[in-house]
């Protein structure tokens, strides 16, 4: 990234607990022994293919306390959990349980990536993430499996008691 580019960050928004919240998360735990070596950028598959995921970068951004700009981004949510980096890391940090971490830390705190939101409301409607309808049956049908109905009631209670429904979470991705 060119120097032009960079933002500045105010020293006074920086965080300096929230690597050890991180570290107190389950999958967390081994963020502070993290040396910026980049074995973990350099074998991301994710990253070849987006310059936006930089696993050795999160790292970074978490232990010099950007909490919000690691946790409303969506390059967390980019993370495929392949393990690669966690297999290479010569300090045993394991990235893909790291950003499952964050992940968990950012839904706690109301940022919900915009497709969990969409993937809630087909599942509010559908009782499943993919409609089934007379083809779907017809071809269970053949396989001398039962049809499967279209309830969404008991899952949209679900989804009601978790707050996934409410309207101070739906569609709030930011």
């Amino acid at each position: 990234m060119s120097q032009r580019h960079r933002k500045k960050i105010a020293i006074d928004s920086l965080d300096s607990t929230f690597k050890f919240q991180v570290a107190r998360e389950r999958g967390g735990e081994m963020i502070v022994r993290c040396f910026d070596c980049g074995t973990c950028s350099a074998s991301c598959p994710v990253r070849q293919v987006n310059e936006r995921f930089n696993p050795r970068r999160i790292v970074h951004m978490v232990l010099l306390g950007m909490r919000q700009q690691v946790l409303t981004d969506d390059f967390v949510w980019l993370c495929a959990s392949c393990y690669t980096c966690q297999e290479r890391c010569p300090q045993g940090v394991k990235i893909a349980d790291l950003m499952i971490a964050l992940r968990n830390i950012a839904v706690r705190e109301g940022h919900i990536h915009p497709f969990f939101s969409v993937q809630m409301k087909i599942l509010s409607k559908a009782g499943r993430l993919m409609e089934i309808g007379d083809l779907e049956n017809k071809k269970r049908c053949r396989f001398n499996l039962p049809p499967l109905r279209q309830d969404a009631s008991q899952v949209r209670v679900l989804l009601e008691k978790s707050g996934f429904l409410s309207d101070d979470k739906e569609g709030k991705g930011d």
